[in-house]
């Protein structure tokens, strides 16, 4: 007879608590400063490649930097990681707050967003490595429900604030708290007592550093859904062009283009709570293709749209329906993977995130300049429905992937 499912099982844990408040504020830090980086940048510009800069400009750290940063979190303390890049993000927003000021060239400011990035190549997977030391392993999946909770609560927030804090006061005030949120973040997480942490025999070898990828290459279920979410959002996402349409398509200022950048948020953020309180998934890799095919769908709308409140309820779909994606890949990571490679592992994961997220602001800002704006938001949608079809016809044992909390650490496979 299965256990009750206890919804707060992970929160009653006091060290999880304070390792997802930090979570909180450093995402809440992160998408301050994007925001307003991206309403400055329109503002002074007017071309939409300067925002699809700011992903790339973010994107490069994470995709040189990551696999040593997962290598990284398997030897040294993933709370010392999670510290330390924190601090550099706070760096990173002082300096932006000084460009603002004195309207310093826009191109130094890619600079300043470049070591935001340097940041969190070695914040994310030591973060994610970080949970399972706060964490019993039963209670993952409802710990990155809630982890994903607190993360769509500051995505909700964080644009909100930048966008009220552009309005209000400038976008030097919005870097500012960027600076401050980052900084409790690193005070709070060094305060956390964390389970010990098993780890690897030294080995400074390439093959180490690749060990994670090598792991996920051959734990399909992995593969399979962290390669839908890379290739969906990708493709799919567009957030990046949403002060392009909120002047230029939906003429509203920077209080509705902040409520149309935390949208996506909101909706996660509901999706979130209502995973959190009900069993885990029969069938997650079900339920993943017709997620991601709703979220390819939803940003076809969005980008055909010229009502407010149509094109902001179809963005608040989109966070619901990536939020299925973000819990179920997480979970996988998280459970399947030992803990002596979870650094590394976790590191393919962020670097995943991050090139879907990032690259795909690149994506966004190139094909915006060369096909429209709606033209590249509605072709996205349509080749986000096309990588499911594509996902569904290599790994079919998407398909097959039983009840998240009944799954469990495997080694990592022998060479064939």
């Amino acid at each position: 007879m299965d256990t009750p499912h206890d919804p707060y099982g992970a929160l009653r844990y006091r060290d999880y608590r304070r390792v997802l408040l930090g979570s909180v504020l450093a995402t809440i830090a992160t998408q301050v400063q994007t925001a307003a980086l991206e309403w400055e940048l329109n503002e002074r510009t007017g071309n939409p490649r300067y925002l699809g800069w700011i992903g790339l400009s973010q994107f490069l750290p994470v995709l040189f930097l990551t696999l040593p940063a997962g290598q990284a979190a398997d030897y040294f303390s993933r709370k010392g990681l999670v510290s330390a890049a924190q601090w550099l993000v706070a760096v990173a927003a002082t300096g932006l707050v000084l460009l603002s000021l004195y309207k310093a060239p826009v191109e130094w400011m890619y600079g300043c967003v470049v070591l935001t990035g340097i940041g969190r190549a070695f914040y994310m997977p030591a973060r994610w490595a970080l949970i399972a030391q706060v964490v019993p392993l039963p209670l993952m999946a409802n710990a990155v429900a809630w982890n994903s909770s607190g993360l769509q609560i500051a995505l909700a927030a964080g644009p909100a604030l930048g966008g009220t804090l552009v309005g209000l006061v400038t976008p030097a005030g919005a870097y500012a708290l960027t600076a401050g949120c980052a900084v409790v973040c690193a005070l709070l997480v060094a305060t956390v007592k964390l389970a010990p942490q098993e780890r690897p025999p030294v080995d400074r070898s390439f093959g180490s550093l690749l060990a994670g990828a090598r792991f996920v290459w051959r734990t399909k279920p992995i593969l399979a859904t962290i390669t839908l979410d890379l290739f969906a959002v990708l493709f799919g996402g567009a957030t990046a062009l949403i002060a392009v349409f909120a002047t230029d398509r939906l003429d509203v200022g920077p209080f509705g283009f902040g409520w149309l950048k935390a949208a996506p948020a909101l909706g996660a953020l509901v999706m979130a709570l209502t995973l959190a309180h009900r069993p885990p998934l029969k069938r997650p890799g079900v339920a993943l293709l017709w997620a991601v095919t709703g979220f390819g769908i939803a940003w076809i709308v969005f980008g055909l749209s010229r009502d407010f409140t149509l094109s902001l309820v179809m963005l608040a779909l989109t966070g619901a329906l990536d939020n299925i994606s973000v819990v179920v890949r997480g979970t996988l990571v998280q459970v399947l993977t030992p803990d002596a490679m979870r650094g590394r592992v976790s590191a393919v994961n962020s670097l995943f995130i991050g090139s879907s997220n990032e690259l795909g602001a690149y994506e966004s800002g190139e094909t915006a300049y060369w096909f429209t704006p709606v033209g590249s938001v509605v072709g996205g949608g349509c080749a986000t429905i096309l990588v499911v079809i594509a996902v569904m016809l290599l790994w079919p044992e998407i398909l097959r992937i039983g009840p998240l909390h009944q799954a469990k650490s495997v080694e990592e496979p022998a060479e064939p």
